[in-house]
């Protein structure tokens, strides 16, 4: 997640850079950057360029200024806002497919502040469907429905999920079962499902959910052990609470592709891998990687598990997890659009 922060007083500054401080710690957090005054320029640049704008301002300042640019939930970007003294954090826009209600009660967490969440399921203790796709990174066919399912999941109705009947669904499973938020549903299987769909049905009513391509890139030092590196692999998943069924594909550099430790992960958890050639490597931009002047001096390519992931994951992708290093053991995500 790529966030902006924006303050107006200089109270608002310091908690500003008291909040980034902690989230540049966070593997999960891709870049956060802190703009000041100017409101009405800065949070149009936050607006369109970044996943989250946290507003330490007025709620007053914050909501007339985004106004002209508010679209849907499906494309507006998570909205927080922060009185200056850091005592509540609100979420006040795109709660559920944004994000922003997650984020809400991770910000509240770091800075000892009071979370305000108000959509309906929530506060309910209701799993939206809107949810349950966010946290998994399925997306939605037909977002209009969002409201019909939502609405029957707050009156207690049964959905039906269907899924295809040879796919491991074990992600689906765990997630519901350690899922403290109700939701009544059956789960039917049909070979009709394709094996990377969810089918939600209720009366005449139909969504279906779609993974969304999930790939961990991994670089590592030269014959690093297969118990090294998944341990690595499942430290990064847990930071993002994914199971490692909903994993589409590995990724490295091609001069990795007799490494034995990546090779037996892929084989042992029946994950297939793809080896980037070097000269995609070598061609790929992106201002969200980090830069190795190490590894340009030894491969002549800026990085390994990043641009891997990315480049596998598809044109358009963006990293969910930036590169963070495990004893020898490099790991970042990336999810296709």
């Amino acid at each position: 997640m790529k966030i902006a922060i924006v303050s107006v007083s200089n109270k608002g500054q310091k908690l500003a850079l008291k909040l980034k401080e902690k989230l540049d710690s966070d593997s999960t957090i891709i870049r956060c950057d802190l703009f000041h005054k100017n409101v009405k320029k800065y949070l149009k640049i936050a607006f369109f360029e970044y996943d989250a704008v946290i507003a330490i301002m007025a709620s007053g300042i914050l909501i007339r200024t985004i106004a002209p640019y508010i679209e849907s939930k499906v494309t507006d970007p998570a909205i927080l806002n922060i009185d200056d003294n850091g005592k509540f954090v609100i979420s006040t826009l795109s709660g559920h497919l944004g994000g922003a209600n997650s984020l809400t009660n991770k910000i509240a967490n770091l800075i000892n502040a009071v979370p305000v969440i108000t959509t309906s399921t929530d506060v309910n203790r209701k799993l939206g469907i809107d949810v349950l796709s966010k946290d998994l990174y399925l997306s939605i066919d037909n977002t209009n429905e969002i409201l019909f399912f939502n609405k029957a999941i707050l009156e207690g109705r049964e959905i039906a999920f269907t899924l295809n009947p040879n796919k491991n669904y074990d992600y689906l499973t765990d997630y519901l079962n350690n899922n403290t938020l109700e939701i009544v549903l059956s789960i039917n299987y049909s070979s009709n499902v394709n094996p990377d769909e969810i089918h939600v049905n209720l009366d005449e009513h139909k969504i279906v959910l779609k993974e969304k391509k999930i790939v961990v890139g991994i670089g590592c030092r030269r014959g690093k052990e297969y118990e090294k590196i998944l341990e690595a692999f499942e430290k990064s998943l847990n930071d993002l609470n994914i199971h490692k069924s909903r994993v589409n594909m590995l990724s490295s550099a091609e001069i990795k592709k007799d490494e034995k430790g990546i090779l037996e992960l892929s084989e042992k958890l029946e994950i297939p891998v793809n080896f980037v050639d070097l000269e995609k490597l070598k061609l790929f931009e992106s201002k969200d990687i980090q830069k190795s002047e190490f590894v340009k001096s030894k491969f002549g390519i800026y990085g390994v598990c990043e641009p891997s992931a990315l480049i596998t994951a598809g044109f358009d992708s963006k990293l969910i997890y930036k590169k963070t290093s495990y004893d020898g053991v490099t790991v970042a995500i990336a999810i296709s659009k």
